[in-house]
């Protein structure tokens, strides 16, 4: 597994747009599809879906 980084600027805007706290949660991995995300406090991941264009 890598290594959990902060959001960006605009996956900061998705984290919000999807409802939750984008302090709260760090980036495991961005793809076309997906944004997998990481708890910071209790390490469990959530995965936000893209709509694919």
């Amino acid at each position: 597994m890598k290594q959990e980084k902060r959001p960006t600027r605009r996956q900061k805007l998705e984290i919000q747009a999807a409802g939750l706290i984008a302090g709260n949660w760090f980036v495991e991995r961005d793809t076309r599809e997906h944004l997998v995300l990481i708890n910071r406090y209790s390490g469990k991941p959530r995965t936000i879906r893209r709509a694919v264009s």
